[in-house]
Protein backbone atom coordinates (compact mmCIF):
# COMPACT_ATOMS: atom_id res chain seq x y z
CA UNK A 1 0.00 0.00 0.00
CA UNK A 2 1.22 3.44 -1.16
CA UNK A 3 2.30 6.22 1.88
CA UNK A 4 0.73 9.65 1.47
CA UNK A 5 1.86 12.63 3.43
CA UNK A 6 -0.56 14.74 4.60
CA UNK A 7 0.85 16.68 7.20
CA UNK A 8 -0.07 20.52 6.63
CA UNK A 9 -2.51 22.48 4.49
CA UNK A 10 -4.54 20.47 2.85
CA UNK A 11 -7.53 22.13 0.57
CA UNK A 12 -11.13 21.40 -0.53
CA UNK A 13 -11.40 22.43 -3.76
CA UNK A 14 -14.58 23.74 -5.07
CA UNK A 15 -16.10 23.14 -8.53
CA UNK A 16 -16.15 26.36 -10.34
CA UNK A 17 -19.05 26.90 -12.93
CA UNK A 18 -19.97 29.02 -15.59
CA UNK A 19 -23.22 30.72 -15.95
CA UNK A 20 -24.90 27.97 -18.26
CA UNK A 21 -23.85 25.86 -15.24
CA UNK A 22 -20.74 23.73 -16.85
CA UNK A 23 -17.79 23.58 -15.13
CA UNK A 24 -15.36 26.21 -15.54
CA UNK A 25 -11.96 23.93 -16.61
CA UNK A 26 -10.10 27.29 -17.02
CA UNK A 27 -11.03 29.12 -13.60
CA UNK A 28 -10.34 25.50 -12.18
CA UNK A 29 -6.76 25.08 -13.26
CA UNK A 30 -6.41 28.88 -11.98
CA UNK A 31 -7.45 28.19 -8.61
CA UNK A 32 -4.90 25.02 -8.67
CA UNK A 33 -2.36 26.73 -9.79
CA UNK A 34 -3.40 29.78 -7.38
CA UNK A 35 -3.09 27.06 -4.36
CA UNK A 36 0.15 25.57 -5.37
CA UNK A 37 1.71 29.15 -5.92
CA UNK A 38 0.49 30.04 -2.01
CA UNK A 39 2.16 27.14 0.34
CA UNK A 40 -0.55 24.32 -0.06
CA UNK A 41 0.39 20.90 0.67
CA UNK A 42 -2.23 18.85 -0.70
CA UNK A 43 -5.64 19.20 -2.95
CA UNK A 44 -8.63 17.69 -2.26
CA UNK A 45 -10.96 16.94 -5.03
CA UNK A 46 -14.62 15.95 -5.17
CA UNK A 47 -15.21 16.42 -1.81
CA UNK A 48 -18.46 18.11 0.06
CA UNK A 49 -17.14 21.69 -0.98
CA UNK A 50 -16.70 20.45 -4.53
CA UNK A 51 -21.05 19.96 -4.68
CA UNK A 52 -20.04 16.65 -5.92
CA UNK A 53 -23.83 15.50 -5.20
CA UNK A 54 -24.75 17.62 -8.31
CA UNK A 55 -21.91 16.21 -10.54
CA UNK A 56 -22.54 13.48 -13.04
CA UNK A 57 -19.88 10.17 -12.95
CA UNK A 58 -18.51 11.45 -16.00
CA UNK A 59 -17.55 15.17 -14.76
CA UNK A 60 -16.47 13.50 -11.38
CA UNK A 61 -13.78 11.59 -13.46
CA UNK A 62 -13.44 14.72 -15.37
CA UNK A 63 -12.74 16.89 -12.67
CA UNK A 64 -10.24 14.67 -10.76
CA UNK A 65 -8.23 13.80 -14.24
CA UNK A 66 -7.67 17.62 -14.46
CA UNK A 67 -6.48 18.27 -11.47
CA UNK A 68 -4.23 15.56 -11.77
CA UNK A 69 -2.91 16.83 -14.76
CA UNK A 70 -2.72 20.37 -13.73
CA UNK A 71 -0.74 19.39 -10.50
CA UNK A 72 1.59 17.38 -12.16
CA UNK A 73 2.76 15.65 -9.24
CA UNK A 74 3.84 18.52 -7.32
CA UNK A 75 1.82 17.81 -4.24
CA UNK A 76 -0.67 14.64 -3.23
CA UNK A 77 -4.53 15.02 -4.61
CA UNK A 78 -6.63 12.96 -2.61
CA UNK A 79 -10.38 11.95 -4.13
CA UNK A 80 -13.76 11.86 -2.39
CA UNK A 81 -15.10 8.19 -2.83
CA UNK A 82 -17.72 8.11 -0.29
CA UNK A 83 -21.25 7.34 -0.36
CA UNK A 84 -24.24 5.19 2.26
CA UNK A 85 -24.24 2.25 -0.02
CA UNK A 86 -20.91 0.11 0.73
CA UNK A 87 -21.59 -1.78 -2.51
CA UNK A 88 -21.71 0.69 -4.84
CA UNK A 89 -18.21 2.11 -3.31
CA UNK A 90 -16.68 -1.21 -3.60
CA UNK A 91 -17.75 -1.09 -7.50
CA UNK A 92 -16.52 2.03 -7.84
CA UNK A 93 -13.20 1.25 -6.33
CA UNK A 94 -13.02 -1.02 -9.14
CA UNK A 95 -14.26 0.55 -11.79
CA UNK A 96 -12.06 4.43 -11.07
CA UNK A 97 -8.96 5.07 -12.42
CA UNK A 98 -7.05 6.24 -9.38
CA UNK A 99 -3.61 7.41 -11.79
CA UNK A 100 -2.37 10.44 -9.67
CA UNK A 101 -4.30 10.12 -7.00
CA UNK A 102 -2.42 9.34 -3.66
CA UNK A 103 -5.21 8.92 -1.14
CA UNK A 104 -9.21 8.77 -0.90
CA UNK A 105 -11.38 10.93 1.41
CA UNK A 106 -14.31 8.49 2.42
CA UNK A 107 -17.09 10.26 4.12
CA UNK A 108 -19.25 8.08 7.09
CA UNK A 109 -22.87 6.89 5.46
CA UNK A 110 -25.16 9.31 5.25
CA UNK A 111 -28.86 9.54 5.64
CA UNK A 112 -29.45 5.73 6.39
CA UNK A 113 -27.78 6.45 9.39
CA UNK A 114 -25.60 3.31 9.95
CA UNK A 115 -24.76 2.07 14.12
CA UNK A 116 -21.79 2.05 15.66
CA UNK A 117 -21.02 -1.28 14.10
CA UNK A 118 -22.64 -0.39 11.10
CA UNK A 119 -20.01 2.19 10.74
CA UNK A 120 -17.13 -0.35 11.66
CA UNK A 121 -18.11 -2.57 9.18
CA UNK A 122 -18.47 -0.12 6.59
CA UNK A 123 -14.86 0.89 6.86
CA UNK A 124 -13.60 -2.32 7.65
CA UNK A 125 -14.90 -3.88 4.28
CA UNK A 126 -13.88 -0.37 2.13
CA UNK A 127 -10.08 -1.04 3.86
CA UNK A 128 -9.72 -4.70 2.91
CA UNK A 129 -10.61 -3.61 -1.07
CA UNK A 130 -9.29 0.10 -1.30
CA UNK A 131 -6.26 0.66 -4.01
CA UNK A 132 -5.32 3.33 -1.86
CA UNK A 133 -4.76 4.84 1.75
CA UNK A 134 -8.06 5.93 3.34
CA UNK A 135 -8.81 8.87 5.36
CA UNK A 136 -12.29 8.68 7.20
CA UNK A 137 -14.35 11.57 7.41
CA UNK A 138 -16.75 12.12 10.24
CA UNK A 139 -19.10 15.67 9.41
CA UNK A 140 -22.22 14.65 11.78
CA UNK A 141 -23.47 18.03 11.32
CA UNK A 142 -24.21 16.80 7.18
CA UNK A 143 -24.21 12.82 7.31
CA UNK A 144 -26.97 12.55 10.73
CA UNK A 145 -24.29 10.40 12.46
CA UNK A 146 -21.26 11.04 14.75
CA UNK A 147 -18.54 8.73 14.47
CA UNK A 148 -17.35 8.25 18.24
CA UNK A 149 -14.05 7.58 20.12
CA UNK A 150 -14.31 4.00 20.27
CA UNK A 151 -15.32 3.49 16.73
CA UNK A 152 -12.51 5.87 14.79
CA UNK A 153 -9.76 3.91 17.19
CA UNK A 154 -11.24 0.28 16.26
CA UNK A 155 -11.24 1.42 13.03
CA UNK A 156 -7.80 2.98 13.07
CA UNK A 157 -6.59 -0.41 15.16
CA UNK A 158 -8.28 -2.92 12.90
CA UNK A 159 -8.24 -1.45 9.25
CA UNK A 160 -4.28 -1.43 8.01
CA UNK A 161 -4.78 1.00 5.48
CA UNK A 162 -6.78 3.89 7.42
CA UNK A 163 -4.32 6.07 7.45
CA UNK A 164 -6.52 9.36 9.33
CA UNK A 165 -9.84 10.79 10.65
CA UNK A 166 -10.48 14.18 9.28
CA UNK A 167 -13.03 15.21 12.19
CA UNK A 168 -15.68 17.73 12.11
CA UNK A 169 -17.64 16.92 14.80
CA UNK A 170 -16.88 20.23 16.33
CA UNK A 171 -16.36 18.55 19.51
CA UNK A 172 -12.47 19.32 20.77
CA UNK A 173 -12.79 16.20 23.66
CA UNK A 174 -13.78 14.08 21.15
CA UNK A 175 -11.12 15.00 18.88
CA UNK A 176 -8.32 15.05 21.83
CA UNK A 177 -9.53 11.42 22.86
CA UNK A 178 -8.92 10.48 19.13
CA UNK A 179 -5.65 11.99 19.42
CA UNK A 180 -4.22 10.87 22.25
CA UNK A 181 -5.21 7.22 21.89
CA UNK A 182 -4.69 6.74 18.07
CA UNK A 183 -2.17 3.60 16.77
CA UNK A 184 1.14 4.77 15.67
CA UNK A 185 0.83 5.85 11.81
CA UNK A 186 -3.24 6.94 12.48
CA UNK A 187 -3.37 10.98 12.47
CA UNK A 188 -6.44 13.57 12.87
CA UNK A 189 -6.90 16.22 10.27
CA UNK A 190 -9.28 19.02 11.70
CA UNK A 191 -12.35 19.43 9.53
CA UNK A 192 -13.02 22.90 10.34
CA UNK A 193 -10.99 26.14 9.45
CA UNK A 194 -12.40 27.59 12.50
CA UNK A 195 -10.24 25.38 15.41
CA UNK A 196 -7.47 24.58 13.35
CA UNK A 197 -4.89 25.95 15.72
CA UNK A 198 -6.75 24.07 18.50
CA UNK A 199 -6.40 20.75 16.78
CA UNK A 200 -3.02 20.90 16.18
CA UNK A 201 -2.15 22.34 19.41
CA UNK A 202 -3.84 18.75 20.57
CA UNK A 203 -1.30 16.98 18.36
CA UNK A 204 -3.42 16.79 14.61
CA UNK A 205 -1.40 17.23 11.85
CA UNK A 206 -3.34 20.28 9.99
CA UNK A 207 -6.31 20.98 8.46
CA UNK A 208 -8.23 20.46 5.13
CA UNK A 209 -10.10 23.47 4.58
CA UNK A 210 -12.47 25.37 2.55
CA UNK A 211 -10.73 29.07 3.81
CA UNK A 212 -7.99 28.08 1.84
CA UNK A 213 -9.16 28.20 -1.78
CA UNK A 214 -9.38 32.00 -1.34
CA UNK A 215 -6.73 32.75 0.96
CA UNK A 216 -3.84 29.62 0.61
CA UNK A 217 -1.26 31.84 1.59
CA UNK A 218 -2.17 33.15 4.91
CA UNK A 219 -3.81 29.60 6.15
CA UNK A 220 -0.55 27.98 5.11
CA UNK A 221 1.23 30.35 6.89
CA UNK A 222 -1.06 29.83 9.84
CA UNK A 223 -0.95 26.24 9.90
CA UNK A 224 2.81 25.45 9.63
CA UNK A 225 3.08 28.34 12.62
CA UNK A 226 0.83 26.12 14.34
CA UNK A 227 3.26 23.10 13.90
CA UNK A 228 6.18 24.46 14.07
CA UNK A 229 5.28 25.95 17.85
CA UNK A 230 4.58 29.26 17.38
CA UNK A 231 0.61 28.73 18.56
CA UNK A 232 0.50 32.11 20.49
CA UNK A 233 0.59 33.92 16.72
CA UNK A 234 -0.95 31.41 15.03
CA UNK A 235 -3.89 31.46 17.18
CA UNK A 236 -3.87 35.16 17.66
CA UNK A 237 -3.90 35.57 13.80
CA UNK A 238 -7.11 33.75 13.02
CA UNK A 239 -9.22 35.00 16.17
CA UNK A 240 -7.93 38.44 15.12
CA UNK A 241 -7.85 38.54 11.39
CA UNK A 242 -10.05 35.49 10.00
CA UNK A 243 -13.08 34.75 12.69
CA UNK A 244 -15.85 37.03 11.18
CA UNK A 245 -14.94 35.70 7.57
CA UNK A 246 -14.69 31.79 9.18
CA UNK A 247 -18.25 33.00 10.25
CA UNK A 248 -19.81 34.70 7.34
CA UNK A 249 -18.45 31.16 4.86
CA UNK A 250 -20.64 29.17 6.50
CA UNK A 251 -23.71 31.33 7.59
CA UNK A 252 -25.76 30.57 4.44
CA UNK A 253 -23.67 26.75 4.05
CA UNK A 254 -20.85 25.57 2.04
CA UNK A 255 -19.73 26.15 -0.75
CA UNK A 256 -21.54 29.56 -0.97
CA UNK A 257 -19.39 31.47 1.12
CA UNK A 258 -16.38 30.22 -0.25
CA UNK A 259 -18.03 30.69 -3.81
CA UNK A 260 -18.50 34.32 -3.05
CA UNK A 261 -15.31 35.30 -1.43
CA UNK A 262 -13.70 33.92 -4.72
CA UNK A 263 -16.43 36.14 -6.99
CA UNK A 264 -14.69 38.91 -5.45
CA UNK A 265 -11.58 38.47 -5.68
CA UNK A 266 -12.38 38.30 -9.42
CA UNK A 267 -11.53 34.03 -9.84
CA UNK A 268 -14.87 32.26 -11.37
CA UNK A 269 -18.45 33.24 -11.35
CA UNK A 270 -20.84 33.16 -8.26
CA UNK A 271 -22.38 30.51 -9.63
CA UNK A 272 -23.83 26.86 -8.04
CA UNK A 273 -25.88 24.42 -9.19
CA UNK A 274 -29.25 23.55 -7.74
CA UNK A 275 -30.21 22.98 -5.01
CA UNK A 276 -27.58 25.26 -3.73
CA UNK A 277 -27.47 29.05 -4.65
CA UNK A 278 -25.17 32.25 -4.19
CA UNK A 279 -25.59 33.93 -0.42
CA UNK A 280 -27.95 36.41 -0.11
CA UNK A 281 -27.15 40.61 -0.74
CA UNK A 282 -26.81 40.84 2.62
CA UNK A 283 -24.54 38.09 3.86
CA UNK A 284 -22.59 38.86 -0.23
CA UNK A 285 -22.40 42.60 1.34
CA UNK A 286 -20.84 41.70 4.28
CA UNK A 287 -18.18 39.64 2.87
CA UNK A 288 -17.15 42.46 0.92
CA UNK A 289 -16.81 44.34 3.42
CA UNK A 290 -14.75 41.85 5.37
CA UNK A 291 -12.40 41.50 2.39
CA UNK A 292 -12.12 45.12 2.27
CA UNK A 293 -9.57 44.97 5.22
CA UNK A 294 -7.13 42.49 3.35
CA UNK A 295 -6.81 44.41 0.10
Amino acid sequence: MPTVDLKGLGVALITPFKEDNSIDFDALGRLVEYQLENGTDYLVALGTTAETPTLGQKEKTEVVRYIVEQTKGRVPVVMGVGGNNTAQLLEEFRSTDFTGVSAILSVTPYYNKPSQEGLFQHYNTLSNHSPLPIILYNVPGRTGVNMTVETTLRVARECENVVAVKEASGDLAQIKTIIDNAPEGFHVISGDDAVTTSVIEMGGIGVISVFANAFPKEMSWLVHSALEGDRVNARREMEENYNELFHLMFVEGNPSGVKCMLYQKGMIANCLRLPLVPVSEKTHAQIKQELSKFR
